[in-house]
């Protein structure tokens, strides 16, 4: 049995490749130019380009032939193929991997499950149901593995602007905060897969300790993430911080991919987390 997810699960490539996850990238557009997320164009060109181009970045889905393609190709090695794609609220991401079924040539069985998530928290319902299939699950077995760790992932991030979100139309109810005529700093986490707000602060300082006090929150943690977009240091700095709380190199570190940026702009620090919160 194999496992198939999108690039904004946001996986380290390490990872990837020691649990043989399949990735499907997404598009970044600077106007007419396009790129596949990740493939095509890194974290740093990305930001580059954010900076010098006359272009409002936009992203796109793949398209079905795009999964029936990867499907195809793993239906020469197994029967049995899990595709845990982000939230189906927040992309058609989700719908172009259910069509990538009737496009596949050869004959295999392919489910589609959507996490409700994005980002590491997405990554980490695909790494449950990687591993039990390393460990020889069917795909049933796979599926509630990752279904038992959808409710259990969470993420929560501190904003420098909601200007980008605003601009690709992600930002649901969040739009609240656009209201405020004070220099605030929102906390964005994603709820029945869409954005929500979960606060504001009046410094980036306020912000981050919020990120601690989150994670300090938790009962149990099986997985945790510090991911960013073009602030490395402060992320550095947050992930020395949470090795108080959670062995600091079992914390995974990550540059979020140019598809993420490109709706959250520079300046995102994020949390994920595999867990249980306190009573």
């Amino acid at each position: 049995m194999r496992i198939v997810t999108d690039s904004v699960a946001d996986l380290p490539s390490e990872l990837v490749a020691r649990l043989g996850i399949s990735v499907v990238p997404l598009i970044v557009r600077f106007g007419t130019e396009e790129y596949r997320d990740g493939i095509d164009l890194s974290a740093e060109q990305f930001y580059a380009k954010l900076r010098s181009s006359p272009h409002f970045p936009a992203t796109a889905t793949p398209s079905p032939q795009d999964f029936a393609d990867v499907y195809d190709r793993l239906a020469g090695e197994t029967g049995e193929i899990l595709a845990i794609i982000l939230s189906a609220a927040f992309s058609a991401t989700y719908q172009a991997a259910e069509k990538g079924r009737e496009l596949m040539r050869r004959t295999c069985r392919v489910e589609v499950l959507d996490s409700r998530l994005a980002t590491m928290a997405e990554g980490f319902v695909v790494m449950r149901a990687a591993e039990a299939a390393r460990d020889g699950a069917s795909l049933e077995e796979a599926r509630e593995a990752a279904r038992r760790a959808i409710p259990r992932a969470n993420i929560l991030c501190c904003f420098d602007t909601l200007e980008y979100l605003k601009r690709g139309g992600r930002i649901g109810a969040a739009q609240a905060f656009l209201g405020s005529v004070l220099k605030v700093h929102p906390l964005i986490t994603l709820r029945d897969g869409l954005v929500q707000p979960a606060g504001r602060t009046r410094s980036r300082a306020k912000a981050v300790d919020r990120l601690v006090e989150h994670v300090a929150g938790f009962a149990r943690i099986d997985e945790l993430a510090v991911e960013n977009t073009a602030c490395p240091d402060e992320a550095e700095a947050l992930r020395e911080r949470l090795g108080a709380l959670h062995p600091k190199e079992r914390i995974y570190r990550s540059q979020m991919t140019p598809v993420i940026g490109a709706h959250t702009g520079p300046g995102l620090l994020l949390v994920a987390a595999l867990g249980d919160r306190k009573p």
